[in-house]
C-alpha cells in the first residue's frame, strides 16, 4: 500500500513491552513481505497467534483444466453458473495459470465448515483481489472491519486472516494471486505516493476504521492455503483478537466508480485503464467516459494483436460498444497469437457518439491462461465465428 495507517492501541516504540490490564504482555506479530525488505505491519494480539490446538490436512487445491483444443477466441456465460457455497468454497475457477486463478463466486451461505462450524481463512500463497459485482457486507480481518458494496475492489494481502459476512446475495469476480496486488508503478513516485496523473488517489482508497477486538477462548478453525494445499488450524482463541496495529500492509477497498478515465483526441490504448498490477498481469477498469474528440475520431477500438498476452474481459453492466451478443457477467478470452477487435458494424456505429456507459474489468496476463472444465460447460461455442459475415 502507498501510505501508512494505524488503528487501535499500540506502544510508543516497536518491540518494547506493551501490557494488558492484568499485567501480561500483548503478543507482537510482525507481518511482512519479501523477507524483511517489503511492506509490513506490526500487529498486537491479546493471545499468541501461534496457539494451535489441532492441525488437519484438507487436501490439495485442485483446478481441473480442460483440454486446450484449437486456439480461438472464447466467450463464457457466467450467468449460467449455479449459486452456492460460501465466498471460499463457492468459487468456480474458470481461467488459470501459474500467476493467477480467475474465478466467479455466487455465495449463498455464511463461511461454515461441513460440520456447521464458522471458520476464518488465510491465504499464505499470495494476495487476493475480489471485485464485488453485486451485493454488500463487511470483510472482518486481523486489521479490522472493512465494509464493502457493489463496485468495490477488495485487496486482501497475503497472510491476512479474514471472514466475509454478506447481507444478501452476492456475485463476485475473484483473483487468487501468487504474489502482490499493487497500484501501477508508473502512477507512484519514489516514496509510493500516487501522482497527479494517476486515475485515482489515496483519498479514493478505503481502509479499516473499526477494530472489534475479541477475547473469547474455545476452538476456532482457520482454513489456511499454502503450498497448494489446504490445512485447517484450530486455535484456542478467537483469531481476530487484535488490539492495535500499524504499518503499510493491510486490506483495502477501491470502488470502480472512483476510477477517473483518461481520454484523448483519438482512441486511447488499454494501458490508460490500468488499475492494478500483479505478477505478470495487469487489471484494468473500463468505466463510463466521454469518447475521443478529434473531428475524425473513431471511438471504437482498432483491431489489435495480443502478441504476448491473453486478454480477459468481465462485463459488469452497460452496452459494451465493440461487442455484440455479450451479456452482464460474461467473460471473453482473447488469447495471444490472434488479432481481435470490434464486431462487424460496431466501428461505423461508434462514429459520432459522444460517450459510452460500459462498465467492465479487464485482466491481461503475460503467460497463457488455461480454461477449466467448469468454464467449458458455459462456453458460447459460436463466439469464435462472430466476426465473420
Amino acid at each position: 500500500m502507498p501510505f501508512y495507517h494505524r488503528l487501535g492501541e499500540i506502544p510508543h516504540k516497536r518491540h518494547t513491552q506493551f501490557r494488558q490490564p492484568d499485567g501480561s504482555l500483548y503478543r507482537e506479530q510482525l507481518m511482512g513481505t519479501k523477507g524483511f525488505s517489503g511492506v509490513q505491519s506490526i500487529v498486537y494480539h491479546r493471545r499468541p497467534p501461534t496457539a494451535i490446538l489441532k492441525v488437519e490436512d484438507y487436501g490439495p487445491v485442485t483446478t481441473p483444466l480442460a483440454e486446450p483444443g484449437a486456439l480461438r477466441h472464447r466467450h463464457f456465460r457466467t450467468a449460467q453458473l449455479n449459486a452456492g457455497g460460501d465466498i471460499v468454497h463457492g468459487r468456480q475457477p474458470l481461467l488459470h495459470n501459474k500467476d493467477v486463478t480467475i474465478s466467479v463466486a455466487l455465495p449463498q451461505q455464511p463461511m461454515q465448515l461441513a460440520d456447521g462450524r464458522a471458520y476464518w481463512c488465510r491465504n499464505g500463497e499470495g494476495d487476493e483481489l475480489i471485485f464485488v459485482h453485486q451485493g454488500e457486507g463487511r470483510l472482518e480481518t486481523t486489521f479490522g472491519t472493512l465494509p464493502f458494496r457493489r463496485g468495490d475492489y477488495l485487496v486482501i494481502p497475503i497472510g491476512t486472516t479474514w471472514r466475509m459476512a454478506a447481507s444478501g446475495a452476492t456475485r463476485m469476480l475473484v483473483l487468487e494471486v501468487r504474489g502482490s496486488i499493487e497500484p501501477p508503478r508508473r502512477y507512484r513516485n519514489e516514496y509510493g505516493q500516487l501522482l497527479e496523473h494517476s486515475p485515482y488517489c489515496e483519498r479514493d482508497i478505503r481502509v479499516p476504521l473499526e477494530l472489534p477486538s475479541h477475547d473469547e477462548l474455545g476452538e476456532f478453525p482457520v482454513l489456511v492455503r499454502a503450498r497448494n494445499r489446504l490445512t485447517l488450524h484450530t486455535l484456542d482463541h478467537h483469531p481476530l483478537d487484535t488490539v492495535g496495529w500499524d504499518g503499510f500492509l493491510y486490506p483495502w477497498a477501491f470502488n470502480i466508480e472512483d476510477f477517473e478515465p483518461i481520454t484523448g483526441r483519438v482512441h486511447q490504448p488499454p494501458p490508460v485503464h490500468q488499475t492494478f498490477q500483479g505478477p505478470n498481469f495487469v487489471v484494468c477498469s473500463f468505466v463510463p467516459r466521454l469518447f475521443d474528440y478529434h473531428p475524425q475520431a473513431i471511438p471504437a477500438p482498432y483491431n489489435h494483436s495480443n502478441v504476448d498476452s491473453d486478454e480477459v474481459l468481465y462485463y459488469v453492466e452497460g452496452n459494451f460498444m465493440s461487442r455484440r451478443g455479450i451479456e452482464e457477467s460474461s467473460i471473453t478470452l482473447h488469447p495471444s497469437g490472434l488479432p481481435h477487435g470490434p464486431h462487424p458494424g460496431t466501428t461505423e456505429a461508434s462514429i459520432g457518439k459522444e460517450r459510452t456507459e460500459e462498465l467492465a474489468v479487464m485482466i491481461d496476463t503475460f503467460y497463457p491462461l488455461h480454461v477449466t472444465q467448469a468454464a467449458q460447460t458455459i462456453e458460447d461455442e459460436r463466439y469464435a465465428y462472430s466476426w465473420a459475415g
